[in-house]
């Protein structure tokens, strides 16, 4: 296999990222790789464009993706870490309950949220429209509030 190439250019792209010059957590290679998957190219035509082979372009598409959920779940830690209001809801949990319980929780805290229960709902169902059966949650949820109103999920798996 030849992963010579790719290593090679991965290499120095990150001891540039080492420097402070990074601006993304994928490589010039993997951002190259995923624009022309993205345009239907197959593995092996892009491997065919790139000069490398095709179990090359599938591990740095492979790796660019891992990148992808990795900065998902740290921007989801981030702002779960800033969400002053956190509450668990156990499966089973009316959905019109979950706004009447978030302000509560909010009240302990003493703050004001600047949205209202319809506000909450929709928030609930756009991002986690598989965590409800018809109005009651399906699993175990962790439900966080931002000061903004921003609600955020984490459910058990």
């Amino acid at each position: 296999m030849n992963l010579e190439r790719i290593e090679g250019d991965e290499g120095e792209e990150e001891a540039r990222e080492a420097e402070g010059g990074q601006e993304s957590f994928f490589t010039e290679r993997q951002l190259q790789v995923l624009q022309l998957r993205l345009q239907g190219l197959s593995q092996q035509e892009v491997a065919d464009m790139l000069g490398t082979t095709r179990s090359n372009i599938s591990i740095l598409e492979k790796r660019a993706h891992q990148n992808i959920l990795r900065a998902e779940r740290t921007l989801k830690q981030w702002m779960m870490i800033r969400a002053p209001i956190s509450l668990k809801a156990d499966a089973g949990t009316d959905v019109f309950d979950l706004p009447r319980m978030i302000f509560e929780a909010a009240d302990k805290r003493a703050i004001r949220l600047p949205i209202t229960s319809l506000d909450i709902i929709v928030q609930l169902r756009r991002k986690a429209p598989s965590l409800f059966k018809r109005r009651a949650l399906e699993k175990e949820a962790e439900i966080f509030v931002t000061e903004e109103g921003e609600i955020l999920l984490s459910s058990q798996a």
